[in-house]
């Protein structure tokens, strides 16, 4: 199963250059995906029908308890030979409805592949949250395809329409499937139907999935997007919203039925709701002019008919219901596609212009009149067969029974007027004179016409799926699927009521639509849409402009405050302090924590800019003394360099920054924020005391010595943590360092970096070129581009003497920081302070010069390092990113332990440097460029 899944993704990624090498020749390629799901389901159809259900479960992530379940049990088996058998007609058809060299057509042709796809993994699915991914993809795919014309507004806003209106079901049946998974204890949907939970989280879990399905299969009050989304094209059309996306709500009601039918609630939402969509599907249909159209009113007629069927709870309605999805996935896909040929070879679908089209296509009309007559329910065809033993199934309820007379009365009123409006002759109107359609666009429906008419005589073997579906209900025995009941039977002679009533319709059509056109005041399901989606604007527009104002302290203190009442709140309501709190363990502790607590208080009273950053600096460096006086030289470490190569980039930031804060805020407002600070701080500070005093369980940190050294062959605790053990954390660290060292390059730089050369160059003088030649002796080459007011002769002479022992030292730290205090990011912020320096010393002409490379490299190189490392794991047998230690004796060095996430600290130490670099760059060289620029206008 999983494999059909992954053929139709790599058809629908080869689908484009298959399009483009074959042109329209590749969608019978293409149609080879879904034909081997359809040959995979009737290979397993024995096997299926003895009641045996193959099933498939690959573990995903075993310690979530999430995996990827499938099962083939007799609904999907039934549903996965439809969605197989039509996707391939309807694929085989598109190469002849597309225009040679169409430039639209490779897309369409790699959606609808995945389409195919993913309604195949849905009915497949075994898995709540697996059918969900899956049914969310049929939404996205579906947006997709209804939009194909993007030109066409008509178009985007229909697809626009089904994408909102199926998203918001979606997302309803969403949560009712977590309930039902949580309350049950398992997402395994086999599992979960055997043992039904119940209470009143069950049967809201219900209506929650009730509504995903009905927005998806257009009831009542959803049926609107179905006739919009007619802006697609046929193909679409016939597979979409005839087989595929619309059975996926009847497929969902015909699967929880067994265990839910007997809930109030059900039976409300699915009887209620399927009959009011058959009759207001059927009236509308009655009164269209486009043939599409109207067969687009009579599937939500046909989808409420269904509904009703699969979702009644007892066994003679849902083997009618099988019977029903079987015909009409048929007969209505192959209409679909009869509609779709007349247009291609006439331009219009409109029945009024439409004349003799039947004396013109003898065979199209042939297999139009059938699927329509299986529509209508007229013996032989299968439609006949379902809406017999629909009316056995509700013999006993003659309240339903009575409106799906009235429903099958309107169905075979306007398949007579389909037939009557596309292929008869009319007064007035002149006879068709389209050219006759190629073979590859009559093929397909006539295959499909074929299906719904012998599929009646051999009613029995649909009877056996069918049957098997049902004896998961509870009730008695359901009457067979059978051709001929007998003229006794009660359903024959509803049968000739159903059709006397619907000739009567048909004949005085005219006196109907007029009537019709006389009801004024009934509500239009997409006005109301219409209008729910202003107000929703409108209100959105009201919230946005009363909250988003452009203030960013208001976003920070609406943010501040909700943390403070919600959690805050309900920390104060339950109280769960901790008994033994130690302030601190000694003197030490106490004097840093008020240097830092003092250094808070001033920054927030600063005026200057320089002096917060300096000051806020302070507290950076008290909480370094913290981790000294706990023991923890690698984390004091890492924080002394991270606040100092910060520090740095304040400053250089600060030179296009006004020098003093603005003298806002106003007293009151000053207050307030202070009120708002502390009792963040107090939140805050209660947060981790609750949080450090609720652990029960023993630290794990207790044995991650013991481990480090056993497999990440390691004494640093720290440093083995973060290259093996949390090595995917650390490389999506990594990963974000690399995405803002991009982000704020683009920020500031206003011209290519390879400027920057050509830039030096033209700034030395003749006499000053000579520094550069001579670089290998000369260890500041351009620092005589700095201007002489601005030069430190002492600065310079330090640099000098400690630049290269600055860069020893971060080698060191980065290849004994698996041992000792160090590792890949201590030591490439070291190396960054050296560049710092250089900078500072030299100006940014001697830092271009330092570092030739551009940033891009460094932060590749690195980034490509780590993840590289990966991989050799995997090599020696491993998993990906497992360290693997290889010890070895080499002369003169004796015993050498070597452990392979070496080099993955080596790439954090090139992308820490590459970030370095860019960050200098930016905003030390380039914003001094720019500032030398405003200085001498140029």
């Amino acid at each position: 199963m999983l494999a059909l899944l992954i053929v139709h993704a790599v058809a629908a990624v080869l689908a484009v250059p298959l399009v483009r090498l074959l042109d329209r020749r590749a969608f019978a390629v293409l149609a080879l995906a879904p034909t081997a799901t359809t040959v995979w389901a009737a290979f397993h159809g024995p096997a299926v029908l003895r009641g045996e259900a193959p099933e498939v479960v690959v573990p995903w992530v075993p310690s979530l308890g999430a995996e990827l379940a499938f099962r083939l049990d007799p609904l999907s088996w039934v549903l996965t030979l439809l969605v197989g058998g039509v996707g391939a007609l309807v694929l085989l058809y598109c190469g002849s409805y597309f225009h040679r060299h169409d430039p639209g057509s490779a897309r369409f042709a790699a959606v609808l592949v995945a389409f195919t796809g993913a309604m195949t993994g849905l009915v497949l699915a075994d898995d709540l949250v697996q059918l969900y991914v899956f049914w969310e993809l049929t939404t996205v795919f579906s947006y997709l395809l209804i939009g194909y014309d993007s030109a066409r507004r008509t178009a985007r806003r229909a697809a626009l329409q089904a994408l909102v209106v199926t998203t918001f079901g979606g997302l309803a049946m969403l949560v009712g499937l977590i309930v039902l998974g949580q309350s049950a204890g398992t997402y395994r949907m086999s599992e979960l139907l055997e043992e039904f939970p119940t209470g009143t989280g069950a049967t809201v879990a219900v209506v929650l999935i009730l509504l995903g399905a009905v927005s998806k299969s257009a009831l009542v009050p959803f049926h609107f997007w179905l006739p919009a989304a007619m802006a697609a094209p046929t193909p679409v059309s016939a597979y979409l919203h005839a087989a595929a996306m619309v059975k996926a709500g009847i497929y969902l009601v015909a699967r929880f039925a067994p265990a839910a039918a007997e809930l109030p609630a059900w039976q409300i939402t699915v009887v209620g709701l399927g009959l009011a969509t058959m009759v207001v599907g059927g009236y509308r249909s009655l009164r269209q002019h486009d043939v599409k159209l109207l067969l687009a009113f009579g599937t939500v007629s046909q989808l409420g008919f269904l509904t009703v069927l699969v979702g009644a709870g007892t066994p003679g309605a849902m083997t009618a219901g099988i019977a029903l999805l079987v015909a009409h996935a048929t007969f209505k896909a192959s209409l679909f596609l009869v509609v779709g040929v007349v247009d291609h070879q006439t331009g219009t679908r409109d029945l009024r212009e439409l004349s003799g089209l039947g004396r013109r296509m003898p065979l199209l009309a042939v297999v139009g009149t059938v699927s329509a007559a299986s529509m209508a329910g007229v013996p032989v065809a299968m439609g006949f067969v379902a809406k017999e033993a629909a009316y056995y199934a509700f013999l006993d309820r003659p309240v339903v029974l009575a409106v799906l007379v009235l429903g099958s009365v309107l169905t075979a009123a306007y398949s007579a007027r389909f037939v009557w409006g596309t292929f008869c002759r009319k007064p007035g109107v002149p006879d068709s004179t389209a050219p006759l359609p190629p073979a590859g666009l009559v093929a397909p429906p006539l295959v499909l016409a074929v299906v719904t008419l012998v599929t009646g005589p051999l009613a029995p073997l649909v009877d056996v799926p069918a049957a098997l579906v049902a004896d998961d209900l509870p009730g008695g025995e359901a009457e067979h699927l059978a051709l001929w009941h007998g003229f006794g039977s009660p359903a024959l002679w509803l049968t000739l009521l159903t059709f006397a009533l619907a000739a009567v319709l048909f004949v005085a059509r005219d006196a109907v639509e007029r009537a019709q056109a006389k009801v004024k005041g009934v509500p239009a399901a997409d006005r109301g849409y219409r209008q729910t989606v202003r107000a929703v604007d409108r209100v959105a527009v009201e919230v946005t402009g009363a909250t988003q104002r452009g203030s960013l302290p208001v976003y920070l203190a609406s943010i501040l405050l909700v943390v403070v009442l919600v959690p805050g709140g309900a920390l104060l309501w339950n109280r769960p302090w901790p008994s033994d709190v130690v302030l601190a363990d000694n003197w030490g502790q106490v004097v840093v924590g008020l240097v830092v607590v003092v250094a808070a208080v001033l920054t927030v009273r600063a005026r200057r800019r320089l002096r917060a950053v300096v000051l806020a600096g302070v507290t950076g460096y008290g909480v370094t003394l913290l981790f000294v006086l706990h023991a923890g030289p690698d984390l004091a470490l890492t924080q002394a360099l991270a606040e100092t190569i910060t520090l740095v980039v304040f400053v250089l930031a600060l030179r296009r920054l006004p020098p003093f804060f603005s003298s806002r805020p106003l007293v009151g407002t000053r207050w307030l924020r202070i009120a708002i600070g502390v009792a963040v701080g107090t939140t805050t500070s209660l947060f981790a005391l609750v949080a450090s005093g609720a652990r029960v369980g023993t630290p794990v940190s207790i044995d991650l010595p013991y481990w480090s050294y056993e497999y990440g062959g390691g004494k640093n605790v720290v440093n083995v943590t973060l290259v093996d053990a949390r090595a995917w954390d650390t490389m999506g660290e990594i990963s974000v360092l690399l995405v803002a060292a991009t982000g704020v390059a683009s920020l500031v730089f206003r011209r290519r970096m390879g400027s920057i050369d050509r830039a030096l160059a033209a700034h030395l003088e003749p006499e000053e070129e000579a520094p550069r030649r001579s670089a290998v002796t000369n260890w500041l080459p351009a620092g005589s581009t700095v201007s002489p007011e601005r030069r430190s002769v002492v600065f310079e002479v330090v640099t000098r003497l400690t630049f290269h022992a600055i860069v020893v030292l971060s080698l060191y730290l980065v290849f004994s920081g698996h041992n000792a205090p160090g590792g890949g990011f201590a030591g490439g912020l070291v190396a960054g302070l050296a560049l710092v320096v250089r900078y500072l010393a030299g100006g940014r002409y001697e830092f271009n010069t330092a570092v030739p490379i551009n940033a891009g490299w460094l932060l590749g190189m690195g980034l490509f390092l780590s993840a590289g490392t990966g991989l050799v794991g995997i090599l020696l047998g491993g998993n990906v990113l497992q360290t693997a230690i290889i010890e070895f004796d080499v002369f003169a060095l004796g015993h050498v332990k070597l452990v392979t996430s070496l080099f993955f600290d080596v790439g954090v130490y090139l992308l820490v440097i590459g970030l370095v670099v860019d960050v200098i760059r930016s905003l030390g060289a380039e914003i001094d460029r720019q500032i030398e620029e405003e200085v001498t206008g140029s």
